[in-house]
């Protein structure tokens, strides 16, 4: 079976795929401080390594790649590959510097071009707002980074006295009769306009409409207000990993 493995700055999302197909996925918070020797015990706890035949790694986070290859090698015995340079994808990209692309965006546009065809607009709802980009070619051709919805929310509570943090749930009404309320329509309403103003530009330069899937934690809670956003696919970059390990084991 294989292990897919994507390690946010935030959240590290995994998947434990057989024959194809998911059969149990978790996630994690991200600790930047971790050890190898930490996440082979914390690993052995969910799932039985001896099954795992190989792991596929995207990380944001660098030190944490090391660690990872430490799992691979003293905790489950199995090959490891970690998506970056020199690594296949199956997908051609049209970057200035091919290097300066996260492994998670990557790995969400070769999902959604196997998966929905292209053109298609990947909207990732993660410690950023991922937008990335296949063009109706097929090809990777870059995309925007915006604010993520709980990073943003934070920086506002930080910064204004009288606010309070929130829970992150779909206001009653778009007009808020309190101050929780509206918060809640402001990040609501706020980020779902934000997606489809953006996709409305990226289509405009690309001259067709595309197709919008939206991922991340988040999505399903903005999602049914963006008049754009065609689903929501949660499992959209662990799938990605599974494709690019077909292409390297």
């Amino acid at each position: 079976m294989l292990l897919a493995v994507d390690v946010g700055n935030t959240q590290t999302a995994l998947g434990l795929y057989d024959d194809g197909g998911l059969r149990d996925d978790w996630r994690l918070a991200t600790e930047r401080t971790r050890t190898g020797d930490e996440l082979g015990v914390l690993l052995g706890g969910m799932l039985d390594l001896d099954d795992v035949d190989g792991i596929c790694l995207s990380s944001t986070v660098p030190t944490l790649v090391r660690e990872w290859e430490r799992v691979a090698d003293r905790w489950a015995h199995v090959p490891i590959v970690v998506v970056g340079p020199g690594v296949k994808t199956g997908i051609p990209i049209r970057y200035d510097d091919p290097r300066e692309v996260g492994p998670d965006r990557i790995v969400n546009a070769v999902a959604a071009r196997e998966r929905y065809g292209s053109p298609v607009i990947v909207v990732d709802f993660g410690t950023s707002t991922n937008f990335d980009v296949v063009s109706p070619e097929g090809e990777y051709v870059g995309g925007v980074l915006a604010p993520g919805i709980e990073t943003s929310m934070e920086a506002l509570f930080a910064r204004a006295a009288r606010l309070v943090k929130v829970d992150y749930v779909e206001p009653p009404s778009v007009i808020g009769k309190t101050t929780v309320g509206g918060l809640q329509s402001g990040l609501i309403y706020g980020f779902a306009g934000q997606v489809d103003g953006i996709v409305a530009a990226i289509c405009g330069e690309l001259g067709v409409e595309a197709r919008v899937i939206a991922t991340g934690g988040l999505a399903e809670l903005v999602a049914p207000h963006s008049s754009t956003i065609e689903s929501v696919d949660p499992h959209l970059t662990l799938d990605g990993l599974r494709l690019v390990w077909n292409l390297n084991a």
